[in-house]
This record gives structure tokens, C-alpha cells and sequence, in this order.
């Protein structure tokens, strides 16, 4: 009987500590503590996701597995799993770690400094110091073409200017946020359509103008009722001069 308790025991202990758990949690860029879409989070030979816009990942794994994350341009970083099931991790950009260099292009100089290209129109005596030159070239191959930045900094560079772009157009999409509550609702085009006798067409032409209308602000920061309000009266004055 004893011996059966302690087998029953050891089967059970042994399932327990082979049974999955979900570990899930945030990765950032540690620099400006922006969340990275995109990371490979992965156990090997076992599992593997992808953040999503928000740096969030859910991924089933053992106490003592390795989680994987990798992303271009980032160090590849490796965490031992524990009791702890929510992980919050920060991801070094390679970049970042560049020394500063000087590019010299007449009449022009730029600057790569932290990971970003720019011009280095005011710099002090000291900063004009700098620990490596880089080498510089055409867009073409009559020399017609414009400065073409070789080596590991083209890269840095590029990338940096698109997650630069990503980020500008979310913060563009959360400031029309009021818009898009608006004009994606199907009870407020039913509503409108139906009091002023409007066909699915004639309410696709009507948008694209009211559109064009506010085209100058494209209704940054409105609300969603200064966007209704506004969307229903230019309904009801289009639908007036219609008839």
C-alpha cells in the first residue's frame, strides 16, 4: 500500500513538473522605452510568436526553458523561466552602441551619433573630435546620383527612419481616433442614410467630399461628437442641395 501511495505520488509530481505554464509580457526598445512590434520570442525546439503593436507576446513553456527574443538591429537576448509567469524585457539596439562618426561630404557634414543620422551644422570644438571617419559615394555611377553612406551605418540608419515613420503614423491614427469611431460606426451610416433617404453610393461620394472638405486638419485631436456633428449637418446641407 505504502508503495503504491509513493508511485501514485512520484506520477503525479512527475506530470506537474513536466505540464506547461504560459509566460506572456512586454518587450521594449530600452532606449526610449517604446514597445517593439515584430520581436521573435521563441523556446527552442518547442514554440514560437511574434509581439504584436503593443510588445506583447503569450507563449507556453517549462520552468528552466531558455525564451529566445531577437529582433534586427537588437541584441539577441536569452531568459532562464522561473515562477515569475509576466515578463517585462528590454532589448539593447545595436545601433546605440556605434562610436560617434563624422561623415564629410562638401559642403555638407552629417553626424551619427546614438544610433541617428543628422546634420552637424553647431557642433562644439570637442564633439568635432570624433573616433572614426566613414567613406562615401554616388548614387550612380556618373557621379550624378546623390551621397550613398556605406558600411554598417546605412542600415542603422534606414532602420531607424522607418520605426521613426511607424511611430509617427500611429500617434497620426490615435489623434483621428474620434474620426474613425465616427465614420466606421455601421449605426451611425444606417441612421443618417435612412433620415435623409441616402443610397450606400451616394453615402461613399458624400464622404470622400466631407473629407476633402476638412482636408486641411484631417480632424486631429476632434472628439467623436464634434466629428458627428459636423459629419451630420454637411449630410444634411449635400442631401438639401441634392434634392
Amino acid at each position: 500500500m505504502k508503495s503504491f501511495v509513493f508511485l501514485s505520488g512520484l506520477f503525479l509530481f512527475t506530470i506537474s513538473a513536466n505540464a506547461q505554464t504560459g509566460y506572456s509580457g512586454n518587450v521594449l526598445d530600452s532606449f526610449d522605452k517604446k514597445y517593439l512590434e515584430g520581436v521573435t520570442v521563441s523556446i527552442k525546439d518547442k514554440a514560437s510568436v511574434l509581439t504584436n503593436s503593443r510588445g506583447y507576446f503569450s507563449i507556453q513553456g517549462n520552468l528552466g526553458d531558455t525564451l529566445q527574443l531577437s529582433f534586427p538591429g537588437f541584441y539577441e537576448q536569452h531568459i532562464v523561466l522561473t515562477a515569475e509567469r509576466f515578463l517585462l524585457v528590454q532589448l539593447q539596439d545595436r545601433a546605440r552602441l556605434l562610436p560617434t562618426f563624422q561623415v564629410n561630404a562638401e559642403p555638407y557634414r552629417f553626424r551619427f551619433k546614438d544610433g541617428k543620422l543628422y546634420f552637424a551644422e553647431n557642433e562644439t570644438e570637442s564633439e568635432k573630435s570624433l573616433s572614426q571617419q566613414v567613406s562615401l559615394g554616388t548614387g550612380t555611377s556618373d557621379g550624378s546620383g546623390g551621397i550613398v553612406i556605406y558600411g554598417p551605418i546605412s542600415y542603422f540608419s534606414k532602420r531607424n527612419t522607418q520605426l521613426r515613420r511607424y511611430a509617427e503614423r500611429l500617434d497620426w491614427i490615435k489623434r483621428r481616433q474620434g474620426y474613425l469611431e465616427v465614420i466606421d460606426s455601421d449605426s451611425i451610416r444606417t441612421e443618417l442614410m435612412t433620415a435623409y433617404f441616402i443610397t450606400r453610393e451616394e453615402w461613399d461620394e458624400m464622404i470622400i467630399r466631407f473629407n476633402e472638405f476638412h482636408l486641411q486638419h484631417e480632424f486631429m485631436d476632434w472628439p467623436k461628437e464634434r466629428v458627428y456633428a459636423s459629419l451630420k449637418e454637411f449630410i444634411r446641407i449635400e442631401a438639401m442641395l441634392r434634392d
